[in-house]
Order: structure tokens, then C-alpha cells, then sequence
């Protein structure tokens, strides 16, 4: 039996939360790898190890959590995320909720857009991130995601490295 979940998904309000950024970044990997990373591939690059819970399928929740010392403390702290997948094509498009507390979000449910772009066998990534209740929050993360893509193209290439060893 198919069930139509079209109507069951609810996409965020985001008309009173005005703020968001873009940012885009060439890869050398293809596609499928960067969708791979973006949907089953989480801990490998982003979330801390152990505690992912996800499964990429529309309408369904997922958490995980990174951990980051900032120079000014003493520990690395935790910081949860929340979400659920709002639209999934494969190799193409990953669209999610993306829900953070104090310093991430502030507890506003945003929305991730991650469109791949094929260019050969490369990938040309665009994020977008809409829905931040403030300028403050918005320019935190338009801090951060390029250096998280910087990492996720670490990752990417490390793997590729390893894959083609004789």
C-alpha cells in the first residue's frame, strides 16, 4: 500500500523570520558522494561520533550532536541538532529542518537547503539556510558553514585517497 505523505508534511513558517544566507563551494567529488554525506554519511564528517539518529526519508526526524571547544573553555561542549527531512532527490537536492539552541538557532526551527550541481565528475554545492530570527544567528552560521564544508571536503578527498590506494 502507498501512502501519500504529501499533505502530512509540514514545511516551516518562515514569513516572520526573514533571515538567511547562501554559500557555495566547488568539489571534486561527484554528486552521489556529497548526497551519501548529506543523508547516511553524517558521523563520518559533521556529528560527533555515536550520536547520530537518522534515517533519510521525507517526513522523518533526525538528531545528532557536535561538540566544539572554543578557546575562551575549559571542555568541548555538546551541541545537539534537531530536524526532519523535508525534501529528498537523490543525488540532486537534500532539504531539511535544521533546529539548534542557545548560539546555533536559538531554538528557531530553519530550513537547510543543499543543492548538488553536477559539472563533469564534480560537484558545484549550494547551501542555503533561511528562517533565523536574527541578524546574530544568520552571521554565526554564515561563519561556520563555510568551514564546514571546508571540512566536509576534507573528508571527502581523504576518503577518495584511500579508495584509489593500490
Amino acid at each position: 500500500m502507498t501512502v501519500d505523505t504529501a499533505g502530512a508534511i509540514r514545511s516551516p513558517d518562515l514569513s516572520g523570520r526573514p533571515f538567511r544566507l547562501a554559500v557555495d563551494r566547488d568539489f571534486a567529488a561527484p554528486p552521489a558522494t556529497l548526497y551519501q554525506a548529506w543523508t547516511t554519511g553524517f558521523e563520518r564528517w559533521f556529528a560527533a561520533p555515536g550520536s547520530v539518529l537518522m534515517i533519510p526519508k521525507v517526513n522523518s526526524v533526525f538528531f545528532f550532536e557536535t561538540e566544539f571547544k572554543a578557546e575562551d573553555q575549559p571542555a568541548a561542549q555538546r551541541h545537539p541538532h534537531y530536524g526532519r527531512f523535508l525534501r529528498l532527490i537523490v543525488d540532486q537536492l537534500v532539504e531539511l529542518t535544521w533546529l539548534t539552541g542557545a548560539g546555533g538557532t536559538e531554538g528557531a526551527e530553519t530550513v537547510v537547503t543543499v543543492e548538488l550541481q553536477p559539472m563533469g565528475s564534480s560537484t558545484h554545492l549550494v547551501l542555503t539556510h533561511a528562517g533565523f530570527a536574527g541578524e546574530a544567528a544568520r552571521d554565526r552560521h554564515r561563519q561556520a558553514w563555510p568551514l564546514v564544508l571546508a571540512q566536509l571536503d576534507e573528508k571527502v578527498q581523504l576518503d577518495e585517497k584511500v579508495v584509489k590506494r593500490p
